[in-house]
């Protein structure tokens, strides 16, 4: 017995964790094991900045997968410690998969992605995947396994699956609980995630943010939510939260994109984000968004302590 009930003797808990290029197909993934949204997606690389866990409660198991940021080349100090990050998280999981996306060919990024998985093969489970089956010919799928195969990391087993359509991210999810440790479960049923509310709810807002912005604004997006209250003269039945929350860029010209004529852009940003909140939290939102400029954070460890990284 613990806190959280009974199990039987062959019960599984454990974490696992992606990891591959930027936009491998790894949040989506984590999202489609979890069958709900906690990590953010979007077509822009480099959206995951934070180790989310998410868990997921079966009857035999309790998996915890780690979304991690996509391991790069750094070309500032916020990229270093985006990867020192992931490279964290690899050596405190039971079991790792390494995603490799099925409409792109095998690449330079994927192959140093997998020299550094060598020397971790040895001590924890590697799972080779490939990802968005959906958006690729079965031939296609058929090459990047075979390419995948050859990058010869020593995986316990190769898969192809799509978060997308489901297909086989159920076996996917059999693949990592059997090599879990035995043992109860380690959070509480039902719960989803152990992140903090704040942290989810910023990053909705970011997703929002990376929607039709190009080049190098993407990067340069941050999110902090200041302050997050119910409101006190609301009925019991009928509950709201307001949310402030601080979008941060590098130069006064991103901000101006931001916003966009007469503040157009920072509308739709908010009203997409609502939705997302709302959902997220079952409660009505009221959102409240200001853009401030704060001048190269990516590469100014005092902004980036600021910022939560």
């Amino acid at each position: 017995m613990t806190g959280f009930g009974t199990w039987p003797d062959d019960h599984r808990s454990g974490f696992a964790c992606f990891v591959g290029r930027p936009n491998a197909g790894k949040s989506t993934l984590t999202n489609a094991l979890l069958g709900q949204k906690i990590a953010i997606t979007s077509s822009k690389p480099q959206t995951t900045r934070h180790a989310i866990r998410g868990i997921v409660h079966r009857p035999d198991a309790q998996l915890v997968v780690v979304d991690t940021p996509g391991l790069h080349k750094p070309r500032t100090l916020l990229g270093s410690r985006l990867n020192d990050l992931v490279r964290e998280t690899w050596a405190e999981v039971d079991v790792i998969g390494f995603c490799v996306p099925a409409d792109v060919p095998v690449g330079r990024g994927d192959e140093f992605i997998a020299a550094e998985m060598k020397a971790v093969a040895g001590r924890t489970p590697v799972l080779g995947i490939v990802t968005k089956t959906d958006l690729a010919k079965p031939e296609q799928v058929a090459e990047r396994l075979t390419e995948l195969t050859a990058l010869d990391i020593g995986f316990a087993e190769v898969v192809p699956v799509s978060a997308v359509d489901g297909f086989q991210v159920g076996l996917l999810a059999d693949l990592l609980v059997a090599r879990l440790p035995e043992g109860p479960p380690l959070y509480p049923d039902g719960e989803l995630t152990d992140e903090p509310e704040e942290i989810l709810v910023a990053e909705l807002v970011r997703e929002a943010a990376l929607e039709g912005v190009r080049d190098e604004l993407p990067h340069s997006i941050a999110v902090v939510v200041q302050e997050m209250i119910e409101r006190e003269d609301r009925p019991k039945d009928s509950p709201m939260l307001d949310v402030h929350a601080t979008i941060y860029v590098e130069r006064q010209s991103q901000k101006g994109i931001v916003i966009g004529r007469g503040g157009e852009r920072l509308r739709h940003v908010g009203s997409a984000a609502r939705r997302q909140i709302e959902a997220l939290l079952g409660v009505k939102v009221y959102l409240d968004l200001h853009v401030t400029v704060a001048k190269d954070w990516q590469r100014d460890p005092r902004q980036l302590r600021k910022l939560g990284f």
